[in-house]
């Protein structure tokens, strides 16, 4: 067979079944994020523990029982810091208090030892690119405030009496990334929304206060950030134009002034120095959108991060050349420094997979297989384990992305993944909480709720437990075996770790393999076609998990 190899260099290799991710190695270090399984909660669509229809933390410490049952390591919650809300809890107003949509800071202790006592570890969002316009900081840089006004990026515009803005950077919500608002006509900057201006990085006092406010969060109990537009802090000196519009396409794939400036990487060696201060392996994630893997790997070098978002297998089509091009990249270039790969599908701020690769749900699942199947750590989405799609009919009225209401050609297409999930198969919110839900669920939504998929076979909802215990039962997954591709049919990924081989059929018609690998542990397609899988056909769109004798 024609075979190539790709690594990610494991480090502490495998441990024992069930619970290898916190097996400690020689050293005394689990090393428990090189191969964890992270859940992202998006509290305000989560649970809502006091029915008032926004998703709290109280809602979400009551629901951890589920996510210990899935089989998760650990728990990734976004923004739920104090925020007038304008997009969504990432315009952070005090970055050491709760929302009171949200709850208290007793509620943030007491889940955070919820979670702990049931074997989860705790993540929590942190902002540092930009504040709430309502942040002590702005507000006094708005009223002259010489020392706040130096922690934004305050530029006098061009042109007479200067009422153009300082360059031609736009917002990735849309429109100029400028807003002309202060005493003397000056201009601040904004790469997302007005409501949300951007710090001044080369200020030692932002420095000083992001450390302040990570230690603040580690002394509550917190196991690590994850680091909004982690790519962003720097720009480039003196704020060059790009030269274009349309600068939100180049996002993830060309350089920009303003995202992934080399300056970024001191303040993550300060910030893994913060990290390192606690015991318990706390940790740093890199939301870092960057033009290929060799620029992300930079981010979680020895003394930097710990892990960045595979934003380019998120982008990639369900298609097997193109899925084998990234894989190997990421592979190779995360190994290249020693650190694990991550692979995701979906997040809060994309169309969840199961509508987003086209193929309804059948082809959701093949994709989930494959990529718990690949070496490293995988994140998910709430409610991708139950299979939940898009939801593409929401009326106007009820939408509150900030890119719905400004000209980005985005649509508001985030709100259609932050509906809140269905936990019964019935009642006002589908068990989401008493008080209805923020945003509409569509009818016919219980039929996908926990409740209903619970038991079943055949539900998505069990694939992903019985694919997340295998994950932990076999050595090889994880951060076990490297990567050995095999020969296949065209459209087909074939790859052996160890004794698990993993096939997947990309192609909507049926692919012959030249025999079966072995026998079957996991397939991604209805029981009932586990014989034709037995042999050597794989149907299309589904992925298979093999034992090799």
């Amino acid at each position: 067979m024609n075979q190539h190899s790709s690594t990610a260099d494991p480090v502490d290799g495998p441990g024992p079944a069930p619970s290898r991710a916190a097996a400690p190695s020689a050293h005394g270090a689990t090393r428990w994020w090189r191969d964890a399984v992270i859940y992202q909660v998006y509290p305000r669509s989560f649970a809502d523990g006091n029915g008032d229809g926004m998703g709290d933390l109280a809602g979400a410490r009551a629901r951890l029982p589920h996510l210990a049952a899935l089989g998760v390591d650990a728990v990734w919650l976004s923004p739920f810091y104090a925020s007038p809300q304008a997009d969504a809890g990432y315009d952070v107003a005090d970055y050491r208090t709760v929302d009171p949509v949200f709850g208290t800071l007793d509620d943030a202790g007491a889940l955070i030892a919820e979670a702990h006592r049931l074997g989860l570890r705790v993540l929590v969002d942190v902002v540092p690119n930009h504040s709430s316009d309502r942040h002590a900081w702005f507000r006094a840089a708005l009223a002259g405030d010489p020392a706040a006004r130096a922690r934004y990026h305050f530029r006098p515009g061009k042109g007479p009496d200067g009422q153009l803005p300082p360059n031609d950077w736009e917002s990735v919500f849309g429109g100029p990334a400028w807003t002309r608002e202060s005493p003397d006509g000056e201009w601040y900057l904004h790469l997302f929304a007005p409501e949300q201006p951007d710090f001044d990085w080369d200020n030692p006092a932002v420095r000083d206060e992001f450390r302040s406010v990570l230690r603040f969060w580690l002394d509550l109990g917190v196991d690590g950030f994850r680091i909004d537009v982690a790519h962003g802090l720097v720009k480039a000196p003196g704020l060059p134009d790009t030269g274009r519009t349309g600068q939100v396409e180049l996002l993830g794939s060309a350089p920009l002034p303003f995202f992934d400036q080399d300056g970024v990487h001191d303040i993550y060696r300060s910030w893994r120095r913060v990290l390192d201060e606690y015991p318990g392996e706390r940790i740093g994630v890199a939301e870092a959108w960057t033009p290929d893997a060799r620029r992300t790997a930079l981010y979680v070098r020895g003394d930097e991060l710990h892990q960045a978002f595979n934003f380019h297998y998120l982008n990639a089509g369900w298609d097997a050349g193109e899925l084998r091009a990234v894989v190997d990249e990421s592979l190779g270039s995360l190994g290249a420094v020693g650190a694990p790969s991550t692979w995701v599908l979906s997040n809060h701020d994309v169309v969840r997979h199961r509508t987003r690769l086209g193929g309804g749900s059948g082809r959701a699942r093949a994709a989930t297989l494959l990529m718990l199947a690949l070496p490293g750590s995988a994140y998910l989405y709430q409610g991708e384990e139950l299979g939940l799609p898009e939801v593409t009919e929401l009326p106007d009225a009820a939408r509150q992305d900030p890119s719905f209401f400004r000209d980005n050609g985005q649509d508001g297409l985030r709100d259609g993944c932050r509906v809140p999930l269905p936990w019964e198969e019935s009642g006002p919110s589908y068990g989401f909480g008493p008080g209805g839900s923020w945003l509409p669920q569509p009818a016919g939504w219980g039929a996908l709720s926990v409740a209903a998929q619970t038991g079943d076979p055949h539900s998505t909802l069990e694939l992903y437990r019985t694919a997340l215990r295998l994950r932990r039962e076999r050595p090889e997954l994880g951060d076990g075996e490297p990567l050995e591709w095999l020969h296949a049919p065209d459209g087909v990924l074939a790859f052996r770790r160890g004794s698990f081989v993993c096939t997947a059929n990309t192609a909507a018609e049926p692919r012959e393999l030249e025999a079966a690998p072995g026998e079957v542990l996991l397939a991604g397609g209805p029981a009932e076609g586990a014989g034709a899988v037995g042999g050597a056909v794989l149907p299309g769109d589904t992925t298979v998990w093999w034992a090799r004798g």
